[in-house]
């Protein structure tokens, strides 16, 4: 099984990258987590925030890899808990699909990714910054991973 996480903007702090590639290197090798970035929509003087989450959003679409279930990181969408996660990463596991996460830029995904989106989660009620909504997915995603098979690394 493949996670794809899509994410708007590239040339992420070393930080982020490092601690990315580090929950990505955890994960078991059935369970793959994949990064793919679309470049941030050139912001000028004149910008319209509505246009640039359209044309990032295209961007988006045209990524998501060819019969992937999808998951929109949005800030209406549901809540769930790192139980619950375990619990759905199982279930995708069974599924035999691919899954994709898409995250938005600054101005949030475009209705069109909303529709395409199988589901909408959303990671919290807070406003969190787009790198570190990187790494809290990718530890999330490495932290189920650990319920789903008892390793000691998740403490309830």
């Amino acid at each position: 099984m493949r996670i794809s996480l899509i994410t708007v903007g590239a040339k992420m702090p070393d930080w982020v990258s490092q601690g990315v590639a580090e929950y990505g290197k955890r994960m078991p090798r059935e369970l793959k987590l994949e990064w793919r970035e679309i470049p941030l929509a050139r912001r000028g003087k004149d910008a319209n925030a509505r246009q640039l989450c359209i044309r990032e959003g295209e961007q988006i679409i045209k990524t998501i890899p060819t019969g992937d279930r999808v998951i929109a990181l949005d800030v209406r969408g549901k809540r769930v808990s790192t139980e619950q996660l375990a619990r759905q990463l199982e279930d995708w596991q069974m599924s035999g699909d691919n899954y994709s996460l898409i995250i938005g830029g600054p101005d949030g995904l475009s209705r069109a990714c909303l529709e395409r989106a199988d589901m909408r989660w959303s990671l919290s009620d807070l406003t969190l910054p787009h790198p570190l909504v990187r790494i809290l997915l990718a530890e999330q995603l490495y932290r189920a991973w650990t319920i789903t098979v008892n390793h000691p690394y998740h403490r309830q």
